[in-house]
C-alpha cells in the first residue's frame, strides 16, 4: 500500500503574502513529496508495506536500525499536520474550548504565545514547536528534526509550527522570529486545534 502525497487543504498561493506560493512549491511540492517517495521505497516489499502511517512511526521510533524509516514516515505525518495547522485568514486570538484551556493552563493567550515562540526559537537547528494535550492539560513541546509527540503515551498533538529553515527561508530569510510572529498572528488554524481537542475526548 503505497502512500500518496496528501492534498493541501488550500491552494498553494492561498497563504500569501505570509507564506508564498514559491515556498509551498518547494516545501510541499519538493520536500514533503520527497519524504513520501522515500517512505514508499523503504516499505516496499517489507512487513510495513500494508501498515498505516502512525503504526510505522511508532514501530520505528527509538530504533536506530530504523532511523531512515522513522525520519521519512514522521516527516510525512508532521508536514501533513503542519499544513492543517494553518489556514488562509487564520491567526489571532483562539476561540472555543482551546481558548478556555489556554487561559487555564498558560494564564493568558499572550503567555501562551510567548512560550510557543520561545519553543520555536529555542529549537537549535531544524525541528518543530507543538501545542499538545498531555494527560488533560495543554503543554508546549519542541522536537528536533523528525521527532514528534505522536510517539509519547498520553499525548495528543493539537497544532504544530515547522521551524526547519525551508519552512520560511524564501519569505523571511534568517528571521525566524518574524516567521513565528506571522504564524500566530495571520496563519494558525484554531479550528483545527479545536477539532483535535474534540477528537481526543
Amino acid at each position: 500500500m503505497a502512500f500518496d502525497l496528501p492534498e493541501l487543504p488550500y491552494g498553494r498561493g492561498d497563504l500569501a503574502p505570509h507564506i508564498s506560493e514559491e515556498t509551498l512549491n518547494f516545501h510541499y511540492g519538493k520536500h514533503h513529496n520527497a519524504y513520501v517517495t522515500n517512505l514508499n521505497n523503504l516499505i516496499d516489499g517489507t512487513a510495513h508495506a500494508d501498515a498505516d502511517l502512525e503504526a510505522i512511526i511508532n514501530d520505528a521510533s527509538g530504533d536506530a536500525s530504523k532511523a531512515g524509516l522513522f525520519n521519512n514516515a514522521a516527516q510525512v505525518w508532521n508536514h501533513t499536520f503542519y499544513w492543517h495547522s494553518m489556514k488562509p485568514g487564520g491567526g489571532g486570538q483562539p476561540h472555543g474550548k482551546i481558548a478556555e484551556l489556554i487561559d487555564r493552563d498558560f494564564s493568558s493567550y499572550d503567555k501562551f504565545a510567548e512560550d510557543f515562540k520561545a519553543a520555536g526559537g529555542g529549537q537549535f537547528g531544524s525541528g518543530w514547536a507543538w501545542l499538545v494535550l498531555a494527560n488533560g492539560k495543554l503543554e508546549i513541546r519542541k522536537t528536533p528534526n523528525a521527532e514528534t509527540p505522536l510517539t509519547e503515551a498520553g499525548v495528543t498533538p493539537l497544532l504544530t509550527m515547522d521551524v526547519w529553515e525551508h519552512a520560511y527561508y524564501l519569505d523571511y530569510q534568517n528571521a525566524r522570529p518574524k516567521y513565528m510572529d506571522t504564524f500566530l498572528a495571520e496563519l494558525v488554524n484554531w479550528d483545527f486545534a479545536n477539532q483535535n481537542l474534540s477528537d481526543a475526548g
